[in-house]
């Protein structure tokens, strides 16, 4: 998968280190407050489950953790593409699996590195490790080991066991490969198909298809020394054996001639133009390599316009991720107890993603490719990975088919019940994230970051340019600014830097804010003075006169002296008012706040103005907004003086006949709470609230500051809108990763 967000290596380093050393943690799921929590947890408590388990060995998922629980196991033989740098050197690696499936599905998961490289104990580490587990991935592990330890623990463990660099690489692919081969009318028994890579992934690829309804031989395979035929000797195993064949050809090249399916699994210009040139009409290449592909979509349109390209990385169409793959998967295996990951359960994993793929995309994913809807079609073959129903769609086809083969302890008896908990799942905020990185590279833009000369700004704006978001400005002294890309190891990207030098080059952005500010008390030195000395003054300026399409500031300066700056230069467009939205990932959900830091003790007025351009982020963001207007009572108990302005702002919406969903006043139990929300069947919400209006500023800020410190819910923001032009405001002594973040929301409001 191609690297989005470009970072040095001290930036690498300081992630995985700080503030906590790793990428996971341990969180009890139960309270530990009391002497009789702990005595429920522990001894004497515990004993009751554990005879239950002993009377019972399934009990055991329903009273532990174990029904959840994967652990990702490896080596380190074959580390990403680095090669075998042993067990240690793997763990970053494996704790980033681990995230990725808390991530996707929920799946909570533990790493083990096995420090050996023998097979027979390796196998014999984790045989015994079944009763802790739900399921086993294997990952990084070399060729041909990966084969003899996933079918050895298969044969010898009761819980699934899945080697996600085979099957995962094939699962994905052969989705894309039934919806190119749909579209250019061919049937999987009549192609012709080379592989290119007889790895653990370019053999599962090619084993997957075959049990589709490949005839054998119609598919050649290929590794380094050439194509793999009945006969050769030389780097043979009995797992390349079983995919030899009767054929002339010799050499990749000679195997590409009129083939209709090429699968590359290999290394970086494995594949020319002129092999391409002499394959079959409308050619289906999905060129896997990673980093670099075997060919590049581009070579590939160069000569062959009717081609069907597909890689792995994210920046072209059609990536085989297999984060589409493993996290929903074993979601569904795991939701059934199953004892193994058969062909079966892969296989309706692959007809889920292929039929998804030939769906209307929900508005999750049009947004997230900058409002253009993607369809079915050539460069449409595999769901996105921000697509939200792939966690009901392929966990439960998985599910379902475990079932079906009699490899599951639990059957569900309501599948579309299951569907419905399987999407209430899904942390909203990964997808989030990836739909805004979307649209924003889909419309790069020009950010001018106000505080040039600090260390972290210009790590943001390196990230932020090098992920191919947009073109980073720097404001500040020229050479402070060089010293400090210097510093910060990046003195091989190109940033521009800006600063004024004297009054008469800065003279337009002065003229400018002196026609603005003549008649509000300046003189015409006070408008020199300000654009030449202070930074936010000159930045908002270079933004009004369209030289920036948006600005981050806020590092150096507290929000309300930012703002301030800004208001000198910019007012909010007719019907607007500058506000701040924070966002608020609570587990399944996220919440926009407003206003969180500018209206004080809003009136009732700016209260609706608040509610209609709070709304109108959230639609932006792809959600449709459900507004609660928040008080200390609701409807009316107990009524108090304070509710007055918000039972009032309602009707002013009313009023405007505004075209989402909002209610008030009402408290922020009522609002989120679905049980006591139902206690009001008036109430014109049709669902729980996911946009909050909050009363007052003080109320917010105290109310997401405690949130966020004793509950588990992050947050991002917060975000200013009602500006004529798209400026953010960080917090005070902000990190890189905020300013990054806020130069990312920035440039979606240009």
């Amino acid at each position: 998968m191609a690297n989005d967000c470009p970072f040095t290596d001290e930036e690498a380093l300081a992630f995985h280190a700080l503030p906590k050393p790793g990428k996971i943690a341990i969180v009890a799921t139960k309270p530990m407050a009391s002497q009789r929590d702990l005595s429920l947890a522990y001894s004497p408590g515990v004993a009751v489950p554990v005879l239950a388990i002993a009377a019972n060995p399934d009990a055991v998922y329903d009273y532990t953790a174990k029904g959840n629980l994967v652990a990702v196991i490896s080596n380190g033989t074959a580390i990403l593409g680095l090669g075998d740098l042993g067990a240690l050197a793997a763990k970053p690696v494996m704790e980033g699996k681990a995230v990725l499936f808390k991530r996707f599905a929920d799946v909570d998961s533990i790493d083990l590195e096995v420090d050996t490289t023998d097979v027979d104990a390796f196998i014999a580490s984790v045989r015994y490790l079944g009763p802790s587990f739900g399921g086993i991935n294997l990952e990084d592990i070399k060729a041909p080991d990966c084969f003899v330890i996933e079918e050895r623990l298969k044969e010898v463990m009761d819980i699934p066991v899945f080697h996600d660099d085979q099957h995962g690489t094939a699962i994905i692919c052969a989705a894309g490969i039934i919806n190119a081969l749909q579209l250019t009318g061919r049937d999987i028994s009549e192609i012709k198909v080379v592989v290119n890579g007889a790895g653990a992934a370019g053999i599962a690829c090619l084993e997957l298809l075959k049990t589709m309804g490949l005839p054998n031989a119609n598919a050649i395979l290929c590794d380094s020394k050439g194509v793999i035929h009945r006969g050769r000797t030389s780097g043979m195993n009995q797992w390349k054996s079983a995919h030899a064949v009767e054929t002339w050809a010799r050499t990749l090249e000679e195997a590409i001639k009129d083939c209709d399916v090429f699968l590359g699994l290999s290394v970086k210009g494995a594949v020319t133009q002129e092999m391409v040139r002499t394959m079959a009409k409308a050619p289906i290449i999905f060129a896997m390599a990673n980093p670099d592909p075997e060919i590049t979509p581009e070579d590939v349109k160069a000569v062959r316009s009717d081609a069907i390209v597909a890689t792995g990385r994210s920046d072209y169409p059609n990536q085989v991720n297999n984060v589409l793959g493993f996290p929903y998967i074993f979601r569904g295996a795991l939701d059934v107890r199953a004892r193994e990951i058969n062909l079966p359960m892969k296989i309706a994993a692959v007809e889920a993603l292929a039929a998804l793929a030939r769906e209307d995309v929900p508005d999750e994913v049009a947004t997230a490719y900058g409002g253009d809807r993607p369809s079915y079609g050539a460069d449409y073959i595999i769901p996105s990975p921000f697509d939200p129903r792939l966690i009901s769609r392929v966990s439960a086809a998985v599910a379902e088919a475990a079932i079906k083969t009699g490899v599951a302890r639990r059957v569900i008896p309501d599948m579309d019940a299951y569907r419905a908990e399987l999407s209430a799942r899904l942390d909203p905020s990964a997808n989030l994230f990836f739909r805004l990185t979307s649209m924003v590279r889909a419309n790069p833009k020009r950010v001018v970051f106000a505080e040039g000369e600090e260390s972290c700004v210009v790590r943001a704006a390196a990230a932020f340019q090098q992920a191919g978001l947009g073109k980073a400005i720097l404001v500040g002294r020229r050479d402070v600014v060089k010293a400090t890309i210097a510093t910060a190891g990046l003195g091989n990207i190109e940033l521009e830097i800006r600063v004024p030098h004297s009054a008469a080059e800065a003279a337009p952005y002065i003229d400018a804010l002196y026609a603005r500010l003549q008649r509000r008390g300046m003189l015409y030195r006070d408008c020199v003075r300000m654009v030449t000395n202070d930074r936010n003054i000159y930045a908002s300026s270079l933004l009004a006169a369209g030289e920036a399409d948006a600005m981050v500031t806020g590092v150096t300066r507290s929000y309300n002296a930012a703002l301030a700056d800004v208001r000198q230069v910019m007012d909010s467009p007719h019907g607007q008012r500058p506000m701040g939205v924070l966002l608020l990932f609570a587990k399944n959900r996220i919440i926009f706040a407003a206003d969180t830091s500018v209206h004080e003790h809003p009136t009732s007025e700016q209260l609706a103005d608040i509610a209609v351009q709070a709304a109108r982020v959230a639609q932006g963001f792809g959600y449709t907004p459900r507004v609660a207007l928040l008080a200390s009572s609701t409807f009316g108990y107990p009524r108090s003086e304070r509710s007055e302005r918000i039972v009032e702002a309602v009707n002013i919406l009313d009023r405007r006949q505004v075209d989402f969903e909002y209610d008030g006043e009402m408290a922020v139990d009522v609002a989120l709470d679905p049980d006591k929300l139902a206690l009001y069947p008036f109430c014109r919400l049709t669902d729980t609230a996911n946009v909050l209006i909050m009363p007052a500023v003080h109320s917010a800020q105290i109310a997401t500051k405690l949130v966020q410190q004793v509950g588990g819910t992050s947050m991002l923001g917060p975000f200013l809108v009602g500006l004529e032009k798209p400026v953010q405001i960080v917090s005070l002594g902000a990190a890189m990763t905020e300013i990054y973040n806020a130069a990312l929301v920035a440039s979606l409001g240009s």
